[in-house]
């Protein structure tokens, strides 16, 4: 075994990566049903040192936050049972899809995102590896080659069928602005997100929840299942991007009530972040604000992928003026809700917030601001 002082005291740097987790303001679970969502990347972040250790195939990567020590040979990937290991295994297995021009390296990973939050630690893993090793080794591969890999690695080792979104939003962030992102053309625009003199507040709920293990696939699969019904009556090139609510309608018997519930939120969800794109290019914050809200009621009874902690939440911000409006974030059954608060409130909505969800749930309530920011970047290189 290795020394951890190793990795920590005696590694040398040849580039340093931070990869950043990611908001979505609204278009939730329309990223696999290729719709359309409204992500930025933020500015907690996670960072990669990565230096070349002169073998052909000896890999050694080192998680401060987990204290583990991953070694493999790039001949020899194989994945493992659980754990963060996954997407690292996952992304090196999809680069030697592409290219032979990888060798042995060390890392060492220093996460700054709350695991669990929503905000997408696992995408940010994948990216910034993926960033990494492609400049460090030259790889040639386009920032979309690196969000699909990534994506793709999740899907495969991981297990969670995701969308698009995470990986896109962690590469290609704009410091103060959000990324209104097609998700079957993948053409996007870069939206400012200009909400003075309100702020992005995030409150985690730290209800745990495993995409790969919970309900988050099997969403998926009914909304294939609803969309294969729609198909089948209107024409193969029906998507819920083109399907109405009368024609969803006119199909309810044959979906059952659950599946006819998820598509309706779909349809429902990507009008909402058109709706949203126009508030805020116009500034029109109080109807920025009911639109989360109205998304978050999607979410908990049609989609059916909220919480009780994250139900309580969103409930306590609806009577609070200064809250322009407030919703659950992430694939759901725990994670954090996203509010957006005057910035002369926070101090007392946190505070009373972490009072009273202590007091229902004998749980301590977490919080964090936070800034649409730049995505993944090289932080500096021939550092030692």
């Amino acid at each position: 075994m290795i020394e951890r002082y190793i990795f920590s005291n005696r590694l040398k740097t040849d580039i340093t990566v931070t990869s950043p987790g990611r908001i979505n303001i609204i278009g939730e679970h329309t990223d696999y049903n290729n719709g359309y969502v409204l992500p930025g990347a933020i500015d907690k972040t996670i960072t990669f040192k990565l230096g070349k250790n002169n073998t052909e195939k000896c890999c050694r990567i080192y998680s401060k936050g987990f204290g583990d020590i991953l070694e493999f040979d790039l001949d020899s990937i194989t994945k493992k049972p659980e754990g963060w290991e996954n997407y690292v295994l996952g992304v090196i297995h999809e680069i030697l899809q592409r290219t032979h021009k990888l060798k042995g390296f060390d890392c060492t990973i220093e996460s700054h995102l709350p695991v669990g939050s929503g905000v997408s630690s696992s995408a940010a893993l994948e990216c910034g590896l993926a960033f990494g090793l492609n400049t460090l080794f030259e790889l040639g591969l386009t920032k979309w080659e690196i969000i699909e890999l990534s994506q793709t690695a999740e899907h495969e080792f991981v297990g969670t069928k995701c969308g698009i979104m995470d990986q896109f939003a962690s590469v290609m962030g704009k410091k103060d602005h959000v990324m209104f992102l097609d998700c079957m053309t993948l053409d996007f625009e870069y939206i400012p997100m200009d909400i003075e003199p309100y702020r992005i507040l995030l409150l985690n709920t730290n209800v745990a929840h495993n995409l790969a293990s919970s309900a988050y696939n099997i969403r998926r699969s009914q909304c294939e299942k609803g969309l294969a019904v729609l198909r089948k009556n209107f024409g193969k090139d029906i998507t819920f991007r083109n399907v109405t609510t009368t024609m969803l309608h006119q199909c309810k018997e044959e979906l059952g009530e659950t599946i006819f519930n998820r598509c309706s939120y779909v349809i429902e969800e990507n009008l909402r972040v058109f709706k949203a794109v126009t508030a805020l290019k116009e500034k029109n914050l109080i109807k920025f604000g009911q639109l989360l809200y109205q998304t978050h009621e999607g979410l908990r009874h049609k989609y059916e992928v909220s919480c009780p902690e994250l139900d309580f939440l969103v409930d306590f911000a609806k009577d609070k003026t200064d809250v322009l409006g407030a919703r659950m974030m992430g694939g759901g059954f725990g994670g954090c809700t996203l509010n957006i608060v005057h910035e002369e409130a926070i101090d007392d909505f946190i505070k009373e917030a972490g009072s009273v969800y202590h007091e229902r749930f004998s749980n301590t309530l977490t919080f964090f601001q936070t800034v649409p920011s730049q995505g993944t970047t090289i932080s500096s290189e021939n550092v030692r």
